[in-house]
């Protein structure tokens, strides 16, 4: 089968999965009106997606082993698409809840798998292709952006779209299984799959995942915030904030594949996170909101081809480990999406949200000095430690 034929189809997973989960983000300001929940439980509901998430990303790992990322990934995106209409049928908290958990359950395998999937592809490209993947997925969102925001305009009612989604998901899920790569054959010396240990590297890998992931959530959560709160611009121009950041992210992905072929991913990532700690303690030092929202798009520009190397990195660590040490390396980055903004909310207790700012830009920092050491290509000895 020709890489490209698969490349493509792998596009349209990570394609698929923006759109879909973007179906959900734009609708939830109705879906919380229809259940009748407040932020505050909101919020909890939205930490149990991300637990749900995790979960998925476990169990993904071994499967993936076992099975191979092609069936993994089909099976899973279709049955994202089918749960996603669930949080648009709820009528209360109760059901919201529970749906939202369905939903991160599968979610978080898809992205195990599409991941697993790209590791595969790349390899037969034989050269960097991950961050163009990534790509995919924030233009998947944004085309749900755009279509839900029409559809919410036109009066159009959530459980039809979101079911318009689930019909459309199925479909694009099956006719794109066949382009992908199956699982290569299992060789008689490999270890048992789904028992592979803890190295060094992975643990590493994991940790700066984590460290870069952390900042990129607060600037989901937080960017908006600082321009409102620390430098007193309107919600409109505090909103470009995060569409600098958001669309520099985008651009920068679709072309940092290159960059990465003629440096190699240490020397990319090496540089690019020390550009996207300089982009951020920019925006934290910066005295009015039109610096600030140039700094968010730079804190964009030097993240967004960076932990789709610790992606790729980690499949390559073993073979016949691969999907193990992707999930590993996946939901401790998750964790770090997840807890960047908690963390920043609770320092804001003590401190400024400026200088509360420091612990992601420390942690660009170290993923800047780590990188050559994280991504050195590993021998066979050190990918059995």
């Amino acid at each position: 089968m020709p890489p490209t034929r698969a490349r493509r189809a792998t596009s349209g997973v990570f394609a698929l999965n923006g759109f879909v989960l973007g179906m959900w983000v734009v609708n939830i300001p109705t879906i919380k009106d229809r259940t009748g929940v407040d932020q505050a439980d909101l919020g909890l509901m939205l930490l149990v997606l991300g637990a749900s998430a995790w979960v998925g990303m476990q169990l993904a790992g071994r499967a993936i082993d076992r099975l191979g990322s092609r069936p993994v990934v089909t099976t899973a995106a279709v049955a994202l698409a089918l749960t996603i209409p669930g949080p648009a049928l709820a009528t209360d908290g109760l059901q919201l809840v529970l749906a939202l958990a369905v939903v991160g359950f599968f979610n978080g395998i898809v992205d195990v798998s599409q991941n697993a999937q790209a590791v595969v592809v790349e390899r037969a490209y034989g050269r960097p292709i991950m961050s163009a993947f990534h790509a995919l997925f924030s233009l998947g969102g944004l085309v749900a952006s755009i279509l839900g925001g029409t559809l919410i305009a036109l009066d159009v009612d959530v459980r039809a779209s979101l079911a318009a989604a689930a019909v459309l998901g199925v479909v694009v899920a099956l006719s794109l299984r066949p382009s992908l790569i199956a699982a290569p054959a299992v060789h008689e010396d490999a270890p048992p799959r789904g028992r592979a240990p803890w190295t060094s590297r992975v643990l590493l890998l994991g940790l700066l995942a984590f460290a870069l992931l952390l900042g990129e959530g607060v600037a989901y959560d937080w960017s908006t915030v600082h321009l409102r709160d620390s430098l007193g611009s309107s919600e409109t121009v505090a909103a470009f904030a995060y569409g600098a950041f958001s669309i520099t992210m985008t651009i920068v992905r679709l072309f940092a594949d290159r960059v990465v072929a003629a440096w190699g991913p240490a020397v990319y990532v090496g540089r690019a996170a020390l550009v996207g700690a300089a982009g951020l303690l920019g925006a934290a030092l910066a005295p009015n909101a039109e610096l600030a929202i140039v700094a968010w798009g730079v804190f964009g520009i030097g993240l967004a081809g960076c932990v789709p190397q610790f992606f790729s990195a980690a499949g390559n660590v073993d073979e016949s480990a691969s999907g193990t040490y992707l999930a590993r390396v996946t939901s401790m980055g998750y964790l770090g999406l997840l807890a960047g903004p908690s963390v920043i909310g609770l320092l804001t207790h003590w401190v400024p949200l400026t200088t509360a700012f420091a612990v992601p830009i420390v942690g660009c920092l170290a993923a800047g000095l780590l990188a050559p050491r994280a991504l050195a290509p590993a021998t066979s000895e050190e990918s059995r430690r």
